[in-house]
């Protein structure tokens, strides 16, 4: 199983509190249903992108769509596709030790 976050559970996030609290909650949720699945051989894992170019990210205008795209390190957005990497890495046998983990996929965003 792959829960889908983001990068802003590592960082402060006062202008989204609510969005962060929930994406914290389930990372709390994937810590403790990979305790509890384990002995069943299901692995439970995260996904916390940065900003990735969608519709969303798009909403907000040029401008934000700008300062968006600056806040990490590496000066873009991710596309979509960049996720897939990633998301294929904990759901295959290529991640088959991996469980209770949260895989940040935000270009250097929030480093820990």
């Amino acid at each position: 199983m792959i829960n889908v976050l983001t990068a802003g559970v590592f960082l402060r996030s006062g202008s989204v509190a609510i969005y962060v609290i929930g994406k914290s909650g389930l990372l709390a949720y994937t810590r403790a249903a990979a305790d509890a699945f384990a002995p069943l051989g299901i692995r439970v894992n995260a996904l916390a992108p940065g900003t990735v170019d969608t519709d969303m990210t798009r909403s907000g205008g040029p401008e934000h769509f700008e300062s968006m795209a600056k806040s990490s390190p590496m000066s873009r957005m991710a596309d979509a596709d960049e996720m897939v990497g990633p998301a294929l890495l904990l759901a295959s046998d290529a991640g088959s030790y991996i469980t209770g983990q949260c895989l940040s996929a935000d270009g250097g965003l929030a480093v820990h």
